[in-house]
């Protein structure tokens, strides 16, 4: 098999934020053999390469009033796929940070943002030979409205149930590959956002299955 690069773009969770139990509380971060792109580097072949860029805050699009602008996803993604050039997948894991009420969008809304980051993704030349890199879709599992976070997230815990489907057509439609990560976990009951350890282990596993064939059929096609 050739070498294959990957590239994860996604938010806290793509991070390994731990759950945060009160605003005052230390921020800290799960291994890297623990957080799912840990868990997806293990499945994968030895010369596939895993990049993590998994950044607290970063929304699809939209700059922070409160949190910084530097959180735009759409702004960093360029760059990114540049810097780490040729590409063969991009798997985008975004979408729970623009349910904060602070931005007042729709689910519609979230999943046409994500579609505009997967068309900058195909647009931008970055795969091997300037082709466009394969894309995986990981639709967020549902928030719960809990914890100091539940009121940043007002309003947030129906919406994040309606993405999933809306995401699943954006996939569809550009033929990329889709994970929903709630039918295999939840978010912890300690923030309603964040993922536990066993959360993450059995969402990498997930991610997997998706990736490990569709990384396949690029060798297949090579």
């Amino acid at each position: 098999m050739n070498e294959r690069t990957i590239l994860l773009f996604g938010d806290s969770n793509t991070h390994g934020t731990r759950p945060i139990p009160r605003f005052d509380a230390p921020r800290e971060r799960f291994g890297a053999a623990v957080r799912w792109p840990g868990v997806l580097r293990a499945a994968l072949p030895p010369d596939a390469t895993v990049i993590e860029e998994g950044h607290p805050g970063r929304t699809t699009l939209h700059d922070d009033p409160i949190e910084g602008a530097h959180r735009n996803g759409l702004a960093a993604l360029p760059a990114l796929l540049e810097s780490h050039a040729p590409l063969d997948m991009v798997v985008i894991a975004l979408g729970v940070n623009d349910l904060k009420s602070r931005f007042a969008v729709t689910p519609e809304d979230v999943a046409h943002s994500v579609r505009i980051l997967c068309r900058t993704v195909r647009a931008a030349e970055v795969g091997r030979g300037g082709a466009a890199p394969d894309l995986v879709i990981v639709a967020p599992p549902p928030l719960i409205e809990t914890g100091f976070l539940g009121g940043f997230f007002r309003g947030g815990a129906a919406k994040s149930a309606a993405l999933p489907a809306l995401l699943a057509e954006v996939a569809g439609s550009l033929g990329a590959g889709f994970v929903e990560s709630g039918a295999h976990i939840g978010v912890s009951p300690v923030d309603g956002v964040h993922f536990e350890a066993e959360a993450h282990a059995a969402l990498g596993r997930a991610v997997a299955a998706v990736v490990l064939p569709r990384l396949a059929a690029l060798e297949a096609g090579a």
